[in-house]
This record gives C-alpha cells, structure tokens and sequence, in this order.
C-alpha cells in the first residue's frame, strides 16, 4: 500500500496543481487551500457544468420541481403546501445539511429529510436510496442553494458526530489499507491512471458524473470508494456515512454549492 501511495507521488508531482493558480484562475471555485472538484475537471466538462441545457444534472432538477408540487399521500398533501415556494423556503438548506436533528438523537442528511417528510408529514412511503424521485427532490432542493458557501455546523451537539466523521476519514479500510486521506490530501492533483485525483469536496452533489451516465448521491460516491479500497462498504444512508457526509461538509467550507455538478 504504501508503494501505491509513493508510486501516485512520484507519477503526478509534475502534475500538481499550485494553490495560487487555482485562486487567479477559478475564483469562488478555490477558498483558501481548499478547491472544489470544478477545479480538476476537464474544460469540457467544466463548459458542460456551466451550461444549462448541456449539463444533464438539470432535468433531475426539473423532475424535483413537478414533485415539489404533486400530492403523495392519503392526506394529498405536497410539499408546496408546508413549505410554499422552494426558492424561497429552501434557499441556504442545501447548504447546511447534515444536521443534528433532536427527534432522532443524531445526523440527519437532506435524502432523510425529504424522507421524513414524506413518512411522518405526508403519510407516503419513503423514497429509496438512489430512486430518481429521491435524486430528484434532493437536486432540486439543494440547488436553491446554488452558489452559496457550504456552512455546516460542527459544533454543539454535532461535535460528536463531527468528530466520528473525521475518525472515519482518517482510518484505513480495505484490503488496500488505505483511507480516504491517502487520495484526497495526500496525493490531490496526481494521477491515478488516468484520473486526477481531487479534494473530494462535497459541495457538488448530487453530482452528474460522466462515468455514471447519471445522477448520483455523494453516499453512492463513498460507496464507489470504499469498492475502490476493496473495503466492505456501509449501506447508503448509515449513520458512519452521514457522519463523514458532516466532516465532508466542513472539509469543503465557503466553497459554492454546485448542484448538479459535472464530474469525470
């Protein structure tokens, strides 16, 4: 393992991106030393993120707008009826999920949210992971949050769960050994075959990624990982995922909420 991670070094160091030049040439894209995944992409794909009618992500976006306004439930409520107009009621929501919810004693992620809406509120079944209509109402919510800094809260009765996400980000896993540090830290810039390996900012999902030929969720992202490291990987949605969905929040703080992003 260590090998792999000397070999991903000495492959991609002429390939490492300077800080400075990320700052001039991305703008919002680049805070601090912390850039967004926009940064490492490919100009085309860069061009398609921007593009409204080139980026795909967008008619997941759509589909959430029919579904914000359509009855679900025997109570025919929609969530238009509770929350009114979704620019307006969910503008800065997208960009502070996970959060510590009272009711449950720990993290709560927006999929969840929506889901517990759904449950409790509108007597619906709730949504499956990786659904389109769960993809869906989580683009379309969080991006009323477009372009506003991600902004968690990490502290009070977060901290806790904050502070396990981190464990997790840090802990090797796998028959690899390797931990999430290892790509996204050590090694962000440099080639792993083909790929350039990003920051793993968070802000950009649920993402559109090429490779997918779809939208998908930041857990299936970590699941892919996980696979990736040859680690047993959690089921989407579990409490170790959310809790590292809240450090990798914080990790990519006062970046710009992008979904639906473009990715390789």
């Amino acid at each position: 393992m260590r090998l792999l991670v000397l070999a991903l070094v000495a492959i991609g160091s002429a390939t490492t991106w300077s800080y400075t030049t990320a700052l001039d040439e991305f703008g919002l894209y680049a805070v601090d030393d912390r850039r967004s995944g926009y940064t490492y992409a490919a100009a085309e794909t860069r061009a398609m993120q921007d593009d409204e009618f080139e980026n795909s992500g967008y008619i997941w976006v759509e589909k959430g707008a029919d579904l914000w306004t359509r009855e679900a439930g025997p109570t025919g409520q929609t969530c238009l009826s509770c929350h009114a107009e979704a620019a307006v009621s969910m503008r800065g929501v997208g960009a502070r999920y996970p959060v510590f919810a009272p009711e449950t004693g720990k993290l709560i992620n927006l999929e969840q949210r929506i889901n517990q809406c759904r449950s409790e509120r509108m007597e619906a079944a709730a949504w499956p992971w990786e659904s389109t209509e769960l993809l869906a109402m989580t683009a379309y919510v969080r991006h009323q949050s477009k372009d506003m800094p991600v902004s968690p809260v990490i502290d009070g009765p977060a901290a806790p769960f904050f502070a396990a996400g981190k464990t997790l980000y840090h802990t090797r896993r796998g028959q690899l050994d390797m931990a999430c540090i290892h790509c996204h830290e050590m090694n962000s810039g440099n080639k792993l075959r083909a790929q350039q390996l990003s920051q793993g900012m968070s802000n950009g999902f649920p993402t559109y990624r090429l490779k997918w030929q779809t939208l998908g969720s930041l857990h299936r992202r970590i699941i892919g990982c996980d696979d990736d490291v040859r680690a047993e990987p959690y089921a989407a949605g579990a409490d170790e995922y959310v809790n590292l969905e809240l450090y990798l929040a914080w990790r990519a703080r006062g970046l710009p909420v992008e979904t639906p992003a473009v990715r390789n």
